[in-house]
């Protein structure tokens, strides 16, 4: 197929308007939800996202896609620099360095937080709370729970949520019982996963493979801590997709409430959230649900405001697949706006990773 199979109406998701005139150049998106941007002049044209690139559609619909923005572009020698994602793999990352333009790799969440701050028109330095379920960070580790300091094309990493083992690797995003194996085994329960976990047969290999680190990941990511949670209330312990548990883990919240002692800050900035996942264990799935989003919320807001005070920094942008959850999203802009903060949350763009091309292209403009 060629780029016109793809209707012009059906091509582009949103146009924004810059303020400033920028070089062209194209960011590639990610793996899954995958969109392109292109910044051309004081626009940016970011397009439908074509999927998730596991998918041969996927695959070909992004590649009309981005023939649609090189016809735009004027071909690929009219493009500066396409800007792409760290992983080596990714099929974005490949048709990046195949145009024969200048290239870079943008980290994963400096992208999701210059999305944000580019939407708003803000070019200051300013706090970042990036969480989602996977973005390759340095040193090839699983990040997804990351507060950052980003200054335009720099960005440096404050903190991160405790790391948590996926026994099984990827599987365990559609597995959320594993990922509640994993909290035990980070309680030193691990002797508990067999019988909490009797119904699932594989379950009593778990900690031996954790134990061995045998195809068990470490992760920072918030989108296994969420579904950690769901793996410990027994709420959608086996999902049809990523992020479907957290999503009806969600809609069990009636009233948020707050775990004292719940969460713990170390002096390196790790956020520590143990005590909230060692309550949920045994704890009915509404009450859990309850007790989770209402601790995270403030244990997410304690560590903004610990940042604050140690950058001076006072605004802070919120980005990734996580900030779909209303609960927490809402819950923790009211709580830091409340403390004199000023929080910045997508508006025309999504904050998971369709609207990451935007930010990629934002990042690779401001180093042409």
């Amino acid at each position: 197929m060629t780029s016109s199979d793809v209707r012009e109406d059906e091509v582009i998701e949103a146009v924004l308007d810059l303020g400033r005139s920028c070089p062209t150049v194209l960011g590639m998106g990610a793996h899954l939800k995958a969109s392109l941007c292109l910044v051309q002049g004081t626009q940016a044209f970011i397009t439908v996202p074509a999927g998730d690139m596991e998918t041969l559609e996927a695959v070909e619909l992004y590649e009309r896609l981005l023939n649609r923005m090189l016809d735009h572009a004027g071909g690929a020698d009219h493009i500066a620099v396409a800007a792409h994602d760290l992983h080596r793999d990714f099929h974005s990352t490949h048709l990046a360095e195949a145009l024969g333009c200048p290239t870079v790799a943008v980290q994963h969440h400096h992208a999701h937080i210059v999305s944000v701050a580019a939407e708003h028109g803000h070019d200051a330095p300013l706090l970042g709370l990036a969480l989602d379920g996977f973005g390759l960070g340095s040193g090839d580790e699983a990040w997804g729970g990351e507060l950052l300091v980003v200054d335009g094309h720099a960005c440096d990493r404050l903190g991160h949520l405790r790391r948590l083992a996926q026994p099984g690797g990827d599987v365990a995003a559609r597995e959320p019982w594993r990922m509640g194996a994993a909290v035990l085994h980070d309680l030193g329960r691990s002797d508990e996963i067999a019988s909490h976990y009797a119904h699932h047969p594989h379950a009593g290999l778990l900690a031996e493979m954790m134990d061995r680190n045998l195809n068990s990941p470490m992760t920072s990511s918030c989108g296994r801590l969420f579904d950690a949670a769901c793996g410990l209330l027994g709420v959608q312990e086996v999902a049809q997709f990523e992020g479907q548990a957290p999503m009806k883990l969600e809609a069990l919240v009636n009233t948020p409430t707050v775990l004292d002692g719940g969460w713990s800050i170390a002096a390196d900035g790790q956020l520590d959230t143990r005590n909230l996942m060692a309550a949920l264990v045994g704890m009915e799935a509404s009450a859990g649900a309850d007790l989770f989003h209402g601790t995270l919320t403030a244990a997410l807001a304690d560590w903004v405001m610990q940042a604050r005070e140690r950058t001076g920094l006072s605004t802070v942008a919120f980005g990734g697949g996580c900030f779909f959850n209303n609960v927490i999203s809402y819950g923790l802009a009211q709580s830091l706006e409340g403390n004199a903060m000023t929080v910045l949350r997508p508006m025309r763009l999504s904050p998971g990773d369709a609207g990451l091309s935007f930010g990629q292209a934002m990042v690779a403009a401001l180093i042409v």
